[in-house]
């Protein structure tokens, strides 16, 4: 049962990530941790979210820009190790204070910067995606702070969840390495990561029928929705 449950809700979390492109660590590490523990939890996720984001980047495989890609892993996989060797340095609290802030300053901030045509360049990918990186090895998911990095890039719709999942490709692979090197990924583990990622897999597909007949317009409002609730749940957890 506890099996099934897990591929019950990463079918939902893979659908709603592939959607809005992230989502899949916040809705599924509660399952995991309710079936398997804390301590496997993490390793497990960071085995999963490889699979998921794997399987976006086949559902829009062609849309991908390999550029802003590789510019947003080439610092992204190094920060990635890196902070998974300080896990739990900084304050937990400190850390979602300072996302849940970033969050929902980046809603007004990504309306301005479209309304004013600006878009970030790839030099910005590099050096933002070296922070990024660092916290995803630290806490379990930051995929709230790469969506608006590459919405500001200027993807949108399928363009925007393909390269996403590509870049995040290298800071989990990253992470994963860095955890299998501590011992933190046994085959028990890895096998528990693979069903649950199969899950993430699966909803990833269904998502691209629902990608496909949203308008750019209803796209923004759904990303500033996601932004919005995402920077809240932050600031709660720190309260």
């Amino acid at each position: 049962m506890e099996y099934l449950f897990v591929l019950a809700v990463g079918l939902v979390a893979g659908t709603v990530s592939g959607i809005v492109g992230t989502g899949s660590s916040i809705m599924l590490v509660p399952v995991l941790v309710y079936a398997f523990g804390p301590k496997e939890a993490v390793p497990i996720m960071a085995v999963a979210a490889l699979m998921g984001n794997v399987s976006r980047v086949m559902a829009w495989w062609r849309e991908v820009d390999w550029r802003a890609c590789a510019a947003y892993a080439v610092s992204g996989m190094p920060a990635a190790a890196l902070g998974a060797k300080t896990l739990l340095v900084l304050p937990a609290r400190i850390v979602d204070l300072a996302i849940g802030c970033f969050l929902i300053a980046m809603v007004p901030t990504w309306r301005f910067l479209s309304a004013s045509n600006f878009n970030l360049k790839l030099w910005h990918l590099t050096i933002l995606g070296a922070g990024i990186g660092y916290l995803t090895g630290i806490v379990v998911s930051t995929g709230p702070l790469s969506v608006p990095l590459f919405l500001a890039y200027g993807l949108l719709k399928g363009a925007f969840i393909a390269t996403e999942a590509a870049a995040s490709l290298g800071v989990y692979i990253g992470k994963t390495l860095a955890f299998r090197e501590f011992g933190a990924l046994p085959v028990a583990v890895i096998l528990k990561g693979l069903i649950a990622g199969s899950a993430l897999m699966g909803g990833s597909f269904v998502a691209k029928h629902f990608m496909v007949r949203l308008t750019p317009q209803h796209f923004r409002l759904l990303m500033d929705g996601l932004l919005l609730a995402a920077g809240v749940s932050m600031l709660w957890a720190a309260w």
